[in-house]
């Protein structure tokens, strides 16, 4: 998340109002319930992530080992094992 100056977006009389509660200050806007985005959806990384955890998914079933992925994928063998532990505790 990026901050943006209120000046840039909001009318000057909206800006004026909130001032009159905030100057200076960081203040967080929620998105609306029905808009809001998880995590690395707006990026696009998230699905990247889903793509990857699936392949090591295919690999580890194919006969890769859990180091070997961990190696390839330059992540943890913890890392490795949460992923495939997660992608079975989901199948049940």
């Amino acid at each position: 998340m990026r901050y943006i100056n209120a000046n840039e977006i909001l009318p000057i009389e909206l800006v004026e109002k909130l001032q009159d509660y905030v100057r200076g200050e960081y203040i967080y806007i929620p998105a609306i319930k029905d808009q809001h985005k998880n995590w690395g959806e707006q990026s696009g990384l998230r699905e990247e992530i889903d793509k990857r955890n699936s392949e090591i998914i295919q690999a580890y079933t194919s006969g890769k080992s859990i180091q070997e992925l961990a190696e390839s994928y330059h992540l943890s063998v913890y890392a490795i094992r949460k992923i495939i532990y997660n992608k079975k505790i989901a199948e049940l």
